[in-house]
Order: C-alpha cells, then sequence, then structure tokens
C-alpha cells in the first residue's frame, strides 16, 4: 500500500489531479500494483481525504499535552511518537494534523507502524491538503532511518 501512496505523491502534484478512483484503480494496476494492494490504498486515502477535510475546531485550538493509551504506543513505538511530537513542535503539523497521522497510522493495521511508513503518512495528509513540506522538513520525512540520530546540541 505505501509504495502506491508514494507513488501518487510523485505522480500527481496535487490531489486533485489525481483521476477518479476508478480510472485510478485502473492506471494503477496498468503500472503493475496488485489489485488488493490498489483497493486498501484506495480506501486508505479516501478515509485520509475525509478526515482531512472535517472539522474539529476543539482540537484545532488545542494547546494541551497530548497522551497516548498503550494501544497507541505499542501501534506507534516511542520513536515515531517522538517524531510526531517534534513535526508538531516545529509547526509542521497542528494538533488536528497529529490526530489525523496518529489514527491514520491505527488504520494500517501493522504493529509497530515504522518511521519510514509514519513519515509518509505525515507526507500523504500534507499532500491531501494541498500543503508541501519546506525543504528541511521534505529531507526529514524522505530521509534515509538507518543513519545516525541528530544531537540535540
Amino acid at each position: 500500500m505505501f509504495d502506491i501512496l508514494v507513488y501518487l505523491y510523485e505522480t500527481y502534484y496535487r490531489p486533485d489531479a489525481c483521476p477518479e478512483p476508478a480510472a485510478l484503480a485502473r492506471k494503477l494496476s496498468a503500472v503493475g500494483f496488485d489489485e488488493v494492494e490498489i483497493s486498501e490504498a484506495l480506501v486508505w486515502l479516501t478515509d485520509l481525504t475525509e478526515m482531512a477535510g472535517a472539522e474539529h475546531s476543539a482540537v484545532q485550538a488545542s494547546t494541551g499535552t497530548r497522551f497516548y493509551v498503550d494501544r497507541e504506543v505499542d501501534v506507534l513505538g516511542t520513536s515515531a511518537i517522538g517524531f510526531i511530537a517534534f513535526l508538531e513542535s516545529a509547526g509542521v503539523i497542528s494538533a488536528l494534523q497529529r490526530e489525523i497521522v496518529i489514527e491514520r497510522a491505527l488504520a494500517v493495521g501493522e504493529s509497530p507502524v515504522s518511521l519510514g511508513k509514519l513519515k509518509i503518512i505525515v507526507l500523504m495528509l500534507l499532500w491531501s491538503q494541498g500543503k508541501e513540506p519546506d525543504a528541511l522538513m521534505f529531507d526529514d520525512l524522505f530521509g534515509d532511518d538507518e543513519q545516525a540520530p541528530r544531537l540535540l546540541h
């Protein structure tokens, strides 16, 4: 599924440039993607688009601390939670976007979701909202997960 999401991001500059779901499924199939993965990706992307377009004024105005329940910690892991906190503190994502990222990560059905896949989720959220991360954030989102960790000083 994530290969399809990356393909869509790289192929279509904006989400509204994508063809309708049936035509998109045919194009993805013609490129060589598996029918099951295409279906999963389109459902996942449709749900993301619906969530990203919804208004949640209570979450948008949130300035509180986010506590993660056990299931979220199990699925996300500490690296992903730390990365989400970093993105939010850097102003790349809002509190509402953070909640969408968490929900979409939980919807993947993997435990734990790798940091690389979480980065794709964040990138797809921003893409679905017509936002593009700046160059440094783009490097963080598509950077090598195996590189040495950054020092805070």
